[in-house]
């Protein structure tokens, strides 16, 4: 079966065609300034990649191009669209109504509606990529795979926060994490390479990309995550502050005569390593800066390896040991310095690193030495792949 996996911004919409036999990629794209002038970025399998200006006033007619072009006679990849079994389509928010995929059905939208107020830029996006698709590609399958998903086997413990508990009565405040599909994937393939199930390791993925999470999985399910309510708690991200003490938000409002909207914007879009580095939120640009003698950029690397270092040693204690520690995304993967700075830091656990693998870069790799007590991989993430899969497993 051939699967379309979705993923909807609220002005982009990122796609892949994999064939779920072969887990074979046969196109992939992005069309993108969606209800601005539109444009479609594909590539087939093999093939070159093409760039063209296309007007995208709605999500529906990006669909309609990424259709037209996965049939198209010349670099098209299936005939017609009977050649697609499925749509797979992420979802940022699935709040605690969803605690696994579901096929798309009338009372899921509805659902998913209901968590607009938990994800305002991301739910109301995906639901337009769904309606799209049941519009254009009617009788097809559509499945829903959530973010927050994974993380709804946390303990009460771990979810709750010190707030009065009618908020979470009344409004559902709690912690939800996410990214949810790459620690689900990532967790999963850890155990195969170490030839252990699933059901039996104590795992610590490390997500770091710019948008950054860890989790604690215990057993085949995730019992604790950084991210909360939204992803701006946990990890020092690349332009999100991460965890801070609350009462700065009224501090700086009234010094900088800010409202909670312009603070918002400051903690999500301005903060992170690209607010201490002044330089970017690019590690390669950080590194860069840092090998040249900036100082504020060295300082966000070791303000962002720091944190992930507590937040291992913190997961380490909810699990009462770990077996596995994982770097996966875009820093996790190919960002030797962060891994290097993360481990100077777990020496207690008795880990010692193979300074030669860990030198490479985006490859599936244990950069630990044999003697380690605790194993160390580097697992690049395919959180497609993790959508087709479930997707699969619903139709």
């Amino acid at each position: 079966m051939n699967v379309l996996v979705i993923n909807c911004g609220s002005s982009s919409l990122k796609f892949q065609l994999i064939n779920s036999e072969s887990e074979a990629v046969l196109a992939k794209g992005l069309c993108e300034r969606i209800g601005i002038d539109g444009r479609l970025t594909y590539q087939p399998a093999g093939g070159e990649k093409n760039v063209s200006e296309k007007a995208m006033p709605t999500h529906t007619e990006a669909i309609q191009f990424v259709i037209d072009a996965l049939t198209d006679a010349d670099t098209g990849v299936v005939k017609s669209l009977d050649e697609i079994g499925a749509v797979g389509h992420r979802v940022v928010h699935g709040g605690e109504k969803f605690a696994k995929s579901v096929v798309v059905t009338p009372e899921v939208k509805a659902a998913i509606a209901e968590c607009n107020d938990l994800a305002p830029l991301h739910n109301p996006a995906n639901l337009i990529g769904i309606e799209a698709c049941e519009s254009l590609m009617p009788g097809t399958p559509q499945v829903v795979v959530f973010d927050t998903a994974f993380h709804q086997t946390m303990p009460e413990k771990a979810y709750m926060y010190g707030l009065p508990y009618e908020y979470y009565e009344k409004y559902k405040v709690r912690r939800y994490g996410f990214h949810g599909t790459s620690h689900s994937f990532v967790s999963k393939r850890v155990a195969e390479i170490v030839g252990k199930p699933y059901n039996a390791t104590k795992t610590i993925v490390c997500h770091l990309g710019n948008g950054a999470s860890v989790s604690a999985v215990l057993n085949g399910e995730s019992v604790d995550t950084s991210m909360g309510l939204t992803p701006l708690e946990g990890l020092v991200m690349g332009t999100r502050s991460g965890d801070i003490d609350p009462a700065i938000m009224e501090f700086i409002a009234k010094k900088e005569n800010l409202d909670i909207a312009g603070i918002m914007n400051v903690l999500n879009k301005k903060s992170g390593v690209e607010g201490v580095s002044g330089v970017s939120s690019d590690f390669r640009d950080l590194e860069e800066a840092a090998e040249s003698g900036n100082k504020r950029a060295e300082l966000a690397i070791n303000v962002f390896a720091y944190r992930v270092a507590k937040y291992v040693g913190a997961y380490t204690a909810a699990m009462n040991g770990v077996d596995n520690i994982v770097f996966t995304a875009g820093i996790g993967e190919n960002c030797a310095l962060v891994r290097t700075k993360v481990c100077s830091y777990l020496g207690y656990l008795g880990i010692t690193i193979d300074e030669e693998a860990n030198g490479k870069r985006g490859e599936e790799i244990v950069i630990s030495t044999p003697d380690s007590k605790v194993k160390v991989l580097v697992v690049p993430t395919n959180e497609e792949l993790a959508i087709a899969r479930e997707t699969v497993a619903l139709v």
